[in-house]
């Protein structure tokens, strides 16, 4: 009897010991995880299952699960070449290939005019039915949507293999050229539109659309056309149009949403309508996340010179701890709201110029919109800042492989046999 009691309490200490250890070795893990680790609520969180979480729930907010296409919620449910654009990219980077395959095939359906650009505006028209807003100049092309339909498309290929995406690409990367790249001075300057092209005097720009990294790819697609020269002269419009006073009596140095190049000299001014302006805002946050995908990928040493001259943002954080919506070009802020993706675009800039201080917004402004017990969003972000938070997240924790560079020349050659 005393032999049975014995035995009992015995097995009880050793199941005690063995519940101890296990406990010690699951914090030891814990703590010893890097920083994109964490076990919590039975879960291992990392930021690619973050990225992975947060995808699932854009599809289920903003993808119309008939049909496939992206519906800006906020704005009467239109569907823009611009958010096309984001869904593929974020499928192909989260290889997600239905998703990308339908979403593409709506676009083609739907946007793909008959010049292989795309109508940028999609919605309900006065009589209930849908369609191109032409009325709203919705037939124009976006050149932003149109270059990063074009690269997604690079990228379904060099990761899925079918030589259609990167034939389909190629149509495109030629169309941009032809349709929304003007000469001046002998030099490419890429417009906003396909539209610019007809205008003898001047050409409207926006510095947001700008992506260097896609003409070099481009490049290697389209040899006989200068993408290079794209390259060059997108970096050229950023740096003085930040610099140059514009339509004020001086500058802070940071890019317009919107500006205006003299066909003939090569100068640039303001806009004449009041719609578009040389604000600092939501189209021309953009251009610092842009340039930093240029410099993660390719190295491009006028990123650092640029942000490391233009102090504006960096002293405006040391100041408030703020990065605001909307700037005038002479630093006179317009809206203090801080939106996610004004912080999702921005990191990039502080990632060159102060990684403590990036650091710092990241973990206080732009990781603390998810919830890792919901694995969702903290709360409800519209379609422009679900968006951009995600592009700052997995720009920050350099998630976004550029897949176009696994490809060599003879995958490349391939795809045209």
């Amino acid at each position: 009897m005393v032999n049975n009691i014995l035995s009992i309490i015995n097995k009880i200490i050793w199941i005690g010991v063995f519940i101890s250890l296990i406990i010690t070795l699951f914090i030891g893990l814990n703590a010893s995880m890097p920083k994109e680790f964490s076990v919590q609520n039975n879960y291992i969180f990392s930021n690619q299952a973050m990225l992975k979480a947060l995808w699932e729930k854009y599809k289920d907010d903003y993808i119309d699960k008939s049909s496939f296409r992206t519906v800006d919620k906020q704005r009467d449910n239109i569907t823009t070449s611009e958010g096309q654009s984001y869904t593929m990219l974020r499928a192909v980077w989260q290889d997600d290939k239905e998703t990308f395959d339908k979403s593409w095939q709506w676009t083609k359906d739907n946007l793909w005019k008959e010049n292989k650009l795309f109508a940028w505006l999609f919605g309900e028209k006065e009589d209930g039915s849908y369609g191109i807003l032409d009325d709203m100049g919705g037939n124009n092309a976006a050149t932003d949507g149109d270059t990063d339909i074009a690269m997604a498309l690079l990228f379904a290929y060099a990761r899925w293999g079918d030589s259609t995406y990167l034939l389909e690409a190629d149509s495109i990367i030629k169309a941009i050229w032809k349709e929304s790249v003007v000469i001046v001075n002998n030099r490419p300057y890429l417009t906003a539109n396909d539209i610019e092209q007809f205008n003898p005097n001047e050409i409207l720009l926006n510095p947001s659309y700008y992506a260097p990294y896609a003409y070099r790819m481009f490049s290697l697609i389209d040899t006989e056309n200068n993408w290079q020269g794209v390259v060059d002269t997108s970096y050229e419009i950023i740096v003085k149009s930040s610099a140059f006073p514009l339509d004020k009596d001086n500058s802070v140095g940071l890019p317009p949403d919107w500006v205006v190049l003299n066909r003939d000299t090569g100068a640039l001014s303001s806009p004449a309508s009041m719609e578009i302006t040389t604000n600092y805002s939501f189209d021309a946050h953009r251009v610092k996340w842009r340039l930093y995908l240029d410099y993660l990928w390719y190295g491009d040493s006028r990123v650092k010179s640029y942000f490391e001259k233009n102090n504006f943002l960096f002293s405006i954080w040391s100041s408030d701890q703020e990065i605001y919506n909307t700037y005038s070009h002479d630093g006179k802020v317009l809206d203090r709201g801080s939106s996610p993706s004004v912080i999702g675009t921005n990191i990039g800039y502080f990632a060159v110029v102060n990684p403590d201080i990036a650091k710092d917004i990241y973990e206080q402004k732009l990781l603390p919109l998810y919830n890792r017990d919901t694995q969702n969003w903290n709360k409800e972000l519209g379609y422009y800042d679900s968006n951009w938070a995600w592009f700052g997240l997995a720009i920050y924790n350099n998630l976004l492989p550029n897949y176009f560079a696994t490809l060599s020349e003879k995958d490349i050659n391939e795809a045209y046999k």
